[in-house]
């Protein structure tokens, strides 16, 4: 129980400006320091003067993360590769095989979401999720941006037609099966079967593989078949040459089954999730990056 009325009001609203702020960087590191920055704001205020504390906090903590997102994209330039945000996992109590017993991610958290984010400008994609994930009225965003409402608006709908540029019109299998795909998949890349690998791709199929600078991934997206199959064969060939010390592990990253592969049950190596789409995995996201590998082991709680 918290006896300080300013800290339970903030408390109570943590786990939905973390989701904010991971939204809009795509970081959990970085989020939680948004958020922390949020709190010792939160701590000099005069909070007497603050009418509505939710709307004060999520205006402070958009323009912390907004100021953050902007010296950010300054940086990518320098990124190696496909980028994608640090992987969401499930909470460790639950588990994959129960998929009632884990709360269904919202599609804003899905990594395939996240990476399209990635085409927006901060503006736009701070816009967006204000708008339609939070249900902000335009008024804050402009605010927050220094624009009318009006302006805000059109940037809103500016973002959505860029978004739906990029989505694909199938929706992902539930949990539960597309979980049994990926251990499918799992299985006959270890066993080295090109053939029963190719059969559970979709033609359409794209493999995105982050490792950042300093660690060995596919520089560009691998697409088609025949080639996502390779490299998924030549992964398993390299795991059980390395033998007993791998360990490979079912969870779930942002919503898509995943599985983690471990050295000694403790170092993860890399992360794989998968969308499904009708029985066939149509992508596939390789998480390599060291720094990003770390939050497997995080469960922030967010909304």
């Amino acid at each position: 129980m918290i006896d300080d009325p300013a800290t339970a009001v903030f408390e109570g609203e943590r786990p939905r400006l973390l989701g904010l702020a991971y939204r809009l960087l795509g970081s959990v590191a970085d989020a939680e320091d948004v958020v922390q920055e949020t709190w010792l704001r939160w701590q000099r205020v005069d909070r007497a003067a603050v009418q509505t504390p939710a709307a004060w906090l999520t205006t402070v903590c958009s323009r912390v993360g907004l100021d953050l997102l902007r010296a950010r994209q300054r940086d990518r330039s320098d990124y190696v590769g496909p980028w994608l945000p640090e992987p969401l996992v499930a909470p460790a109590s639950s588990t994959v095989s129960d998929p009632e017993s884990v709360a269904e991610m919202s599609d804003s958290l899905t990594t395939s979401f996240l990476v399209m984010l990635e085409t927006l400008t901060p503006e736009e994609r701070l816009g967006v999720l204000l708008v339609d994930v939070f249900g902000e009225p335009f008024e804050t965003v402009g605010g927050l941006i220094g624009r009318s409402a009006s302006t805000s608006r059109q940037l809103v709908a500016r973002a959505r037609r860029k978004l739906r540029s990029g989505t694909q019109a199938a929706h992902v299998d539930p949990r539960s099966s597309a979980m049994e795909v990926a251990r499918r998949l799992a299985a006959a890349v270890i066993e080295g079967d090109v053939d029963a690998v190719q059969r559970l791709l979709a033609p359409e199929v794209v493999l995105l593989s982050d490792g950042g600078k300093h660690h060995r991934a596919a520089r560009r997206p691998v697409v088609t078949v025949p080639r996502v199959s390779r490299f998924l064969v030549n992964i398993g060939a390299r795991l059980v040459a390395v033998g007993d010390a791998v360990e490979l592990s079912e969870t779930t990253i942002n919503g898509a089954p995943a599985l983690v592969v471990r050295l000694g049950g403790v170092t993860p190596v890399f992360a794989q999730a998968m969308d499904v789409v009708d029985g066939r995995v149509v992508r596939i996201h390789t998480f390599l990056n060291p720094d990003k590998l770390r939050s497997l082991d995080l469960t922030p709680r967010l909304t």
